[in-house]
């Protein structure tokens, strides 16, 4: 079944293009990404990892 999808791949032109795009588009975005994550301030951190242990901002939910 691979060598179905290959021969036809072989025959579109310029479509050597298509993974070296996507590689590079997954690469960026992790790489932004693990930049925003190293620079996010650690007091916000430290603010939202407590969130889940307050007492008195608990959600209520109304079953319907």
């Amino acid at each position: 079944m691979f060598e179905q999808i290959k021969h036809n791949m072989e025959n579109i032109s310029g479509i050597e293009i298509y993974p070296i795009l996507s590689l590079l588009i997954f690469f960026f975005f992790f790489v932004f990404l693990g930049l925003w994550v190293f620079t996010y301030k650690k007091e916000k951190i430290k603010e939202m990892s407590q969130i889940p242990l307050e007492e008195g901002n608990s959600l209520i939910s109304k079953d319907i």
